[in-house]
């Protein structure tokens, strides 16, 4: 009676015996079984009709002549690389030594001689689905390695695209320190800087739920809206308004930004910020002592936008005075005790700050300090902003792009706002995109902006809502006057501010004539100057920048219409 066995597929076997009588008996047993036979005599022959044949699998003698089955297994093994080809030693071998030394130079099992026909097929069968096996891992490891290589070169590109659209805007300013450290390819955290037409900057610093692409994938709008809104002109409260509303609609439930915004004003000496979801910040004194951040607002994208509240906080702050934020990857830095900094770690860490090495710099070796120098478990992300002496900011008309479009050169509009509008809506950004549209005054467009800024809120602040200057002749004042100024926007009923607009080309480049005009009282600009007390000037700043920055200058008795000639050069 003979045993039925199963069937496997056909495949090359390499056999490697120097008897001829066995390697006659195996080489038939091996044929009934249907595959296909090569033979060598010897450990030098195999391992040449290897090279040549590449078969699926090997029988090989342990003891043959000129190279013996050890050696010749080892250079089979070595041929073969990351493929499996198993190895079945061929011998007569009993001493657990010697089998040792046949498996470690590279045999996968053994048959003993005589060769039994049962256990020849069922190795052989057993092997070849192991075979298999590995080849099929392989392939999907190869697949998978591939792929992986596909979307890191996508991630590379994605990322190229990201960092163009979310720039470092103004980061590199001398006055900003900061230090990020991303988990990934993509940083859940943002940090944005971007310099206001009328002097100062817009900062915005960020914190995704999640890590990597996904958490990344909000910044893009984010960024496109921080930095064409403030280019624009659009006060901070605007921006967060526009974002808030941006992520409310994109973000998939339980998607979220904590984050922080600052609108810092250099010539004013004051900084506004909004916390919404971040750590506590902290502005830190020149002269000694801080002053605490709180966050006081849901993160960006939680709330509908009736309920969303923009307002920031605004502080009195001197040159020297830094402002420090940071997403909670700093509270959240851990050593392998899992131990987190905290914020009484960071409180502690900033209260030790002398006068020597940044504070940004301090914070980030407290954390590498408390974690043991460990991998960072989440996006971290630090800023320290440097209140500084006003100054002119370079560069703001790089920040505006290029157009492809020829913008017109000779033109007029006029623009009125009215009514409750005036308490509601700026209209600078939209006069400053109407003037920009010239190509040669993009170059000038800090100039134009603080021109149309100095005439609105002269108009808006003395000619509508009758402010007095004096009031901004101290610090307290200053508070004052704006308090009084929110309250009166919002009764004013009939009253308007109009703008008009003329531009004509002249032979070395433009000329740009704006004039502003409300429905006020007036004033009389000869008692219109500026006030000083403790050596601060607070007040009747606007005329004087007017007439610095235009070339000509006109106030129409009673006050209540100026207007300002502007030319500019051709490069």
């Amino acid at each position: 009676m003979q045993t039925s066995l199963p069937q496997t597929a056909s495949l090359r076997i390499l056999i490697a015996e120097d008897s001829d009588s066995d390697r006659l008996i195996l080489t038939r047993l091996v044929s009934r079984l249907g595959h296909q036979v090569i033979e060598a005599t010897d450990g030098a022959e195999a391992v040449r009709r290897f090279r040549e044949a590449k078969p699926d699998l090997v029988l090989l003698d342990a003891l043959m002549p000129r190279m013996d089955g050890m050696e010749c297994a080892r250079q089979i093994k070595a041929l073969a690389g990351d493929e499996l080809v198993p190895v079945i030693f061929l011998t007569s071998l009993t001493d657990a030594g010697s089998l040792a030394d046949c498996l470690d130079a590279g045999g996968d099992d053994f048959i003993a001689k005589p060769y039994n026909r049962v256990i020849l097929a069922a190795k052989i069968q057993a092997f070849n689905r192991m075979r298999v096996m590995h080849r099929t891992l392989t392939q999907q490891r190869d697949n998978i390695r591939a792929r992986n290589e596909q979307l890191l070169d996508e991630q590379s590109i994605a990322k190229r695209v990201f960092d163009n659209v979310a720039h470092t805007g103004c980061l590199d300013a001398p006055h900003i320190r900061y230090y990020a450290s991303p988990m990934s390819i993509f940083n859940g955290d943002i940090l944005f800087a971007c310099p206001r037409p009328a002097g100062g900057m817009h900062i915005l610093i960020g914190d995704f739920t999640g890590h990597g692409l996904p958490a990344a994938i909000g910044a893009m709008p984010v960024a496109e809206i921080f930095y064409g809104m403030t280019t624009k002109g659009f006060a901070a409260s605007e921006v967060l308004q526009e974002i808030n509303q941006k992520l409310r609609r994109i973000l998939p439930t339980g998607m979220f930004c904590c984050a922080a915004m600052v609108e810092a004003d250099f010539h004013l000496g004051q900084v506004g910020i909004w916390n919404g979801g971040l750590p506590d910040g902290f502005l830190l004194r020149r002269a000694g002592g801080k002053t605490v951040v709180h966050s006081t607002h849901l993160p960006l994208g939680v709330l509908d936008p009736d309920h969303f509240d923009a307002t920031l906080v605004y502080h009195m702050a001197e040159p020297g005075d830094s402002l420090l934020l940071m997403t909670d990857g700093v509270l959240e830095a851990s050593g392998a005790d899992d131990i987190m900094l905290g914020e009484e770690g960071v409180r502690s860490a900033v209260s030790a700050w002398g006068s020597g090495a940044g504070v940004v710099e301090h914070l980030v070796d407290r954390v590498r300090e408390h974690t043991n120098r460990q991998p960072d478990k989440d996006d971290m992300t630090l800023i320290a902003l440097e209140i500084v002496e006003e100054q002119e900011d370079t560069g703001f008309a790089a920040t505006l792009g290029q157009s492809a479009l020829q913008g017109p050169v000779q033109w007029a509009c006029s623009y009125e706002i009215s009514g409750p509008t005036l308490g509601r809506f700026s209209p600078l950004p939209l006069l400053l995109h109407v003037c920009t549209q010239v190509s040669g005054l993009r170059r000038c467009s800090g100039a134009i902006y603080t021109m149309l800024a100095e005439l609105y809120n002269n108009a808006l602040e003395h000619g509508v809502l009758r402010l007095p200057s004096e009031w901004k002749a101290s610090a307290g004042g200053f508070a004052r006057y704006y308090l009084e100024r929110q309250r009166r926007l919002c009764s004013v009923e009939d009253h308007f501010i109009r703008f008009e607009l003329r531009h004509r080309q002249t032979d070395s480049g433009g000329e740009l004539t704006i004039t502003c005009e409300d429905s006020g009282e007036g004033f009389d600009p000869a008692q219109t100057g500026p006030h000083k007390e403790d050596g601060a000037c607070y007040a009747g700043r606007g005329l004087m920048l007017l007439q610095e920055l235009a070339d000509e200058m006109t106030i129409n008795m009673p006050g209540n219409r100026v207007e300002v000639v502007y030319h500019w050069q051709a490069t």
